[in-house]
């Protein structure tokens, strides 16, 4: 009988850092490269492209229209397009109907307007339960809409992916483009959060 760890009892933090030092001292890996790609998907390709997008949609009634028909070429127009973004569907978010997104399947995402999926996203329970019983999930997620609200599960695919154009707060009704921007978060961008007022 051993008493040594084994890597299944290490914390997966531990085990990517040893494997990225790994790597690295063999020649096969460049911490600098990795960090840009971090960065880019974290700050460049991720929610703040997502958010640009909702913000013109509110301010600019003739670029929701083609958002709503056809995200893909919408969501394009600001220069957002690539890897996992080769068809998105937008869905809006009314008084009276809420989306909400999942991949039941793995975790399909629009990475060039949400970034890399959170953990939460790719998580057994979130993708089995919001199909289900999705006022219950998004009031464990802090999203308590009334009854009255009818809620709509998408289901991305490899092939389709979507993003929710979630509504526009009340109060908001003087704020530009720009101050608009920083207000909306990803998980409106997903349909589990409302984007506040400020």
């Amino acid at each position: 009988m051993t008493t040594g760890t084994t890597s299944e009892q290490l914390p997966i933090a531990l085990r990517t850092e040893a494997l990225e030092q790994l790597l690295t001292e063999r020649g096969l890996l460049d911490p600098a490269t990795m960090d840009g790609i971090i960065t880019t998907y974290e700050t460049s390709v991720g929610p703040l492209n997502g958010a640009k997008v909702v913000a013109r949609a509110w301010t600019d009634p003739e670029y929701r229209s083609r958002l709503l028909e056809d995200g893909t070429a919408a969501i394009k127009e600001l220069g957002f397009s690539g890897p996992q973004g080769e068809h998105i569907v937008v869905v809006e978010n009314t008084p009276a109907t809420h989306h909400v997104v999942v991949c039941t399947l793995c975790s399909c995402y629009p990475w060039p307007v949400l970034g890399l999926p959170p953990s939460w996203y790719k998580d057994p329970a979130y993708r089995s339960r919001v199909v289900k019983e999705p006022r219950t999930v998004l009031r464990e997620m802090g999203l308590d809409l009334d009854g009255s609200v009818q809620i709509t599960v998408h289901d991305s695919t490899s092939e389709v992916r979507w993003l929710v154009l979630p509504e526009r707060p009340t109060g908001t009704e003087d704020l530009s483009e720009e101050e608009l921007v920083p207000l909306v978060t990803r998980d409106s961008m997903v349909g589990v959060a409302k984007v506040a007022a400020p």
